[in-house]
């Protein structure tokens, strides 16, 4: 039980044997007092410590937006730096068209989070995270051509071959494709080589026959289905058309920053689910939202007959399993400090709740 003076946070002077064995017989010295009263006032400021509002608190006071914001300034000044005009021109322009047209910047932001998160830097993700936009870009290029998805809007302008034609709308998609591998290689600086070059392993099987190119054969293929395509079917083009080139932006980033095996095997199980969940939602935004809204046509996967999760599961379910993913994904963070990590649980929030 403690005494009045104890509860009054008073300094108690205690008689023999002294605590701090500063040698006095009855009562301690002044050098033993001074130390009680440090010992106390240790004591007051480590219950004022835990007194303060918890990381959980500080990390819900991260301001996404805002970082978003900021993210996308940095990106969209490397990305006009990135592709220079210069002769020809045609195609030039026709790359910067495309690139430089806006959007959300997802990938550059979910690259440059997972490289700070494990203690490296922005300077030393920016080229990955570029490449990883000139990636995307060229694939919403190539999607958008009327032997492909047949697409006339994107980010609320018309496609890159409505306004140059499908032939240089190709060489340009194949020009920033091209592009992304050199610049990650010429323009990244203060990185061990050999981390340079599993980032550019890991990229190239994110893009090609064992991921963007073969979710993107799967989904043609399957157009028209009559019902044939079910949930695995659905599942490998979404995890390899949509899920392969965000889980390269993450694992990329981790890997430029450092991550151990452990830090990028959990980092990737993040990236899946969350890429996982973007295309679901997708599927979701594309029969709910207008063409106004999302930027490109609106109700093309039902006039191409395209499975979708809404198609086969119905809405509401598809909306339970795009949260059910985004908490997954949430947990695969479990391991990291909430502020440390809150750039990448709002990058997962935020996937949920967008609406284009």
């Amino acid at each position: 039980m403690q005494s009045q003076a104890s509860q009054a946070g008073l300094v108690t002077i205690h008689r023999q044997p002294c605590p701090f064995r500063c040698g006095a017989a009855l009562l301690p010295s002044k050098q033993c007092i001074r130390k009680s009263v440090r010992q106390q006032v240790q004591v007051q400021a480590t219950a004022e410590v835990l007194s303060r509002p918890d990381v959980h608190s500080r990390a819900d006071r991260f301001n996404f937006r805002q970082y978003m914001t900021d993210r996308a300034e940095l990106v969209n000044e490397a990305l006009d730096a990135s592709v220079p005009l210069q002769y020809p021109e045609d195609v030039v322009e026709s790359m910067r068209y495309s690139l430089l047209a806006g959007g959300k910047r997802i990938r550059p932001a979910l690259c440059l989070a997972a490289c700070e998160l494990v203690g490296g830097t922005i300077e030393q993700a920016m080229p990955s995270a570029c490449a990883m936009e000139m990636i995307h870009t060229m694939s919403l290029i190539h999607d958008d051509l009327p032997s492909m998805d047949n697409d006339d809007f994107r980010r609320g302008k018309p496609t890159n071959h409505k306004a140059y034609g499908e032939d240089i709308a190709i060489l340009a998609g194949d020009a920033l494709l091209s592009l992304s591998f050199e610049y990650i290689a010429r323009e990244t600086r203060n990185v061990a080589a050999e981390r340079i070059l599993r980032v550019i392993v890991e990229v190239g099987k994110a893009v090609g026959a064992e991921g963007l190119v073969a979710g993107q054969v799967v989904d043609i293929k399957s157009e028209g289905g009559n019902g044939t395509v079910g949930l695995e079917t659905l599942q490998y083009i979404h995890e390899h058309k949509t899920a392969a080139l965000l889980t390269a932006s993450v694992v990329s980033g981790a890997i430029l920053g450092g991550a151990s095996d452990m830090e990028v095997q959990r980092l990737r199980k993040y990236s899946t689910c969350v890429g996982l969940a973007f295309q679901v939602v997708d599927d979701i935004l594309d029969i709910t939202q207008t063409t106004e809204q999302l930027g490109k046509t609106a109700g093309k996967d039902l006039t191409s007959d395209k499975t979708t999760y809404p198609a086969l599961l119905g809405l509401e379910r598809s909306k339970e399993v795009a949260k059910e993913l985004i908490k997954d994904a949430k947990d695969a963070l479990a391991m990291y400090d909430d502020v440390k990590a809150a750039p990448l649980i709002g990058l997962a929030d935020y996937i949920i709740s967008r609406t284009n």
